[in-house]
This record gives structure tokens, sequence and C-alpha cells, in this order.
């Protein structure tokens, strides 16, 4: 995780004790859910994505679009400045970690170029398991 305080600030005793390990393996540890197993991979369902650990909004459906790469794809955040983006070097290669804003939890990674058809050609590739759906 990175060294800079959030506006939600826990001990990891906490983050453990409210998160399924699961969660807390994602969130906390920076893990990877399997592909085309997420919660959210495939649904259409109109709402708002929010983080898991804080409940802080990420997403909204009308930035969600089918990337059929096995993990929730969008193309934007609701808002720039819902979540953050860190430099990963990890597993050999450079990606765009991205974070929530509010308590710095992992979300997935965000990629440019792909060739996508939307408005960014950016596709914020998200862990299901790190957000929680409320329909609308």
């Amino acid at each position: 995780m990175t060294q800079r305080e959030y506006p939600v600030t826990k001990s990891d005793e906490q983050w453990r004790a409210e998160l399924s390990p699961s969660e807390y393996a994602v969130l906390r540890q920076a893990g990877t859910e399997r592909p085309f197993v997420g919660e959210y991979t495939d649904t259409t369902t109109e709402g708002v994505y929010s983080c898991r650990a804080c409940g802080a909004e990420l997403f909204t459906h009308t930035e969600k679009f089918p990337s059929h790469c096995g993990w929730p794809s969008f193309y934007a955040p609701s808002e720039a400045d819902n979540v953050e983006l860190h430099e990963d070097r990890s597993l050999g290669m450079t990606r765009t970690e991205v974070l929530c804003a509010q308590c710095g939890s992992h979300l997935g990674h965000v990629f440019e170029g792909e060739g996508y058809p939307t408005p960014t050609d950016q596709r914020y590739c998200i862990n299901s398991v790190s957000m929680r759906l409320a329909p609308r």
C-alpha cells in the first residue's frame, strides 16, 4: 500500500476483521481475483459501484463496458478524484495501479491504447471483490 494518509484509515487488524479473506487479499494486499469468476464481470445492472472497504463511490454503470477480459471494465471513474493512480512495477512489468482515493485500497489496474471503442480509450480493469454495486 502507499504511504500517504487517507481520509479512511484503519489498522491492519481492523481491515482483517471487516473484510473477508478474499476481499482482504485484493483490497489490502493488492491481489487479483481469477478472471471470469467475479460477480460483476458481465452484469449490466444499472447503479453505482462503491469501494467494498470504505463505501466511497468509484464507478457507475454508464462507464462500464463489455471488454471480455475476465474482469469488470470501465472507461473512466464516475469522478476523476474518486480513484488514485500509481505506477506498479510488480510481476516484471510496468502497469498503472488503481486505488480508492478514500482508503487506499487496491482496486485493479488501468490500461490505455487497447483499441476499445470508448470515449477515453482506457480500460479500468477492476476486481469485482473490491466493489459493491448499489442497483439504481
